[in-house]
């Protein structure tokens, strides 16, 4: 088990070297799900995430001389800034592996940060044996991204100042990759408040504690393609999983579409840009993952470093998922002013259009008839119900599209 005093120590380490995050409670939220909810910022922490705490923590803890051949480590992404932002503190050499899939802009801010970038593998799990290797050619120290006691009680720092601002939380929602992050915030608040309920929340496409605690033991879980890429790991750590397995009062699971959801409402609401493993904690409670939930809530925030190119693609999945975004495909009769009545009709149902292409070339169109793709801005699933009744009851055949 991770010792209570190394998060002490953490905390007195990294004071005045990290930013204390903002706790901010949301009106919209609590009104929506009936309960108090407050967010724990991590979004808006140097580096734009949660793992500056551990990596520093960890460097920090470090004799010297043990730092002279630099630092080597694996990430998707957000370690990769924090041990970046570290060693440079620190004038230390830093060399970050990191998967080819991951989105340019972890990348590209690594770089800025002073760290070799070394792009290899499909996954996480593949870069991180690669720079396990390069490490001992090197002599590099390896800076573990989750499954050390360093890593861990710097983490675990934010449970503390969750406990100062917040000390009658009931409830408490974490997102889950390695583990590293909810074993010291579970260790850092069950010491103290062992009351509070620590809730960890993955997605299907990599849940690796869930299908662990479920078999009473470490298992490997195949990994698919996530918005959620920051927790896309493929097993917990040997030292976060008795931890999880003690003190973690349960572990949920959430859909693309419900983390995509997340992001959007969260942006619309609160102004608050998260990466996907940031909003699985938001998507757990909207979609009612998480049974008998009462009291202050808080839900860890723990990234904001999304793509920019990744936020056009989210924020269309977020609006289908909330109904408020409709593709269809209509046959129409290929003559002049088809399309006006088309939407004249639209129109009537108060749907707003946003794209129309016609492709008038597809072999499985009859002579004299077009095929429209459009997409509609809606206002909710009754809407688009409303709207594909009323299109249906003129006579136009509707497909609606995925």
């Amino acid at each position: 088990m991770l010792p209570y005093e190394l998060i002490l120590d953490a905390s007195y380490r990294l004071k005045k070297r990290v930013r204390h995050t903002e706790l901010i409670h949301s009106p919209f939220f609590s009104e929506r799900l009936g309960y108090p909810i407050h967010f724990k910022c991590e979004n808006l922490q140097r580096t734009g995430s949660f793992k500056i705490r551990g990596a520093l923590n960890f460097m920090t803890a470090q004799p010297r001389e043990a730092l002279e051949s630099g630092v080597i480590t694996a990430s998707a992404g957000n370690h990769a800034q924090g041990v970046a932002f570290a060693a440079d503190l620190l004038s230390v050499p830093a060399t970050v592996y990191m998967p080819e899939t991951t989105p340019p802009q972890k990348v590209f801010a690594t770089r800025d940060l002073g760290a070799e970038v070394v792009l290899t593998g499909r996954n996480f799990d593949e870069a991180y044996a690669a720079a396990v290797e390069a490490g001992k050619q090197s002599g590099a120290l390896f800076v573990h991204p989750f499954d050390d006691p360093l890593v861990m009680a710097g983490q675990g720092t934010i449970g503390l100042e969750l406990l100062e601002e917040l000390p009658d939380i009931a409830t408490i929602l974490v997102p889950i990759g390695g583990g590293g992050l909810i074993s010291g915030i579970a260790t850092a608040v069950k010491e103290t408040h062992p009351h509070i309920r620590i809730i960890g929340v993955e997605t299907v496409a990599a849940p690796s504690a869930h299908y662990s605690l479920k078999e009473g033991k470490i298992v490997q879980v195949p990994v698919s393609v996530t918005l959620a890429d920051g927790i896309a790991v493929k097993k917990p750590g040997k030292q976060t999983f008795p931890i999880i397995r003690e003190l973690v009062d349960e572990v949920v699971l959430v859909e693309e579409e419900e983390i995509a959801q997340a992001i959007v409402t969260l942006l619309e609401r609160n102004k608050l840009l998260v990466e996907g493993a940031g909003a699985v904690p938001l998507a757990a409670l909207l979609n009612g993952k998480v049974e008998g939930v009462r009291g202050k809530t808080v839900c860890l925030l723990s990234g904001g470093n999304i793509d920019v190119k990744t936020i056009s693609v989210v924020v269309e999945r977020g609006l289908l998922a909330a109904g408020r975004y409709l593709k269809l495909k209509i046959e129409l009769d290929d003559v002049p002013g088809a399309l006006a009545s088309l939407a004249a009709e639209i129109a009537a149902v108060k749907a707003n259009v946003s794209i129309v292409t016609h492709d008038r070339r597809s072999k499985s169109l009859p002579i004299g008839k077009t095929e429209l793709l459009i997409e509609l801005e809606t206002r909710g699933f009754d809407h688009i119900q409303g709207v594909i009744a009323h299109l249906e009851g003129v006579g136009y055949l509707v497909e609606v599209m995925k």
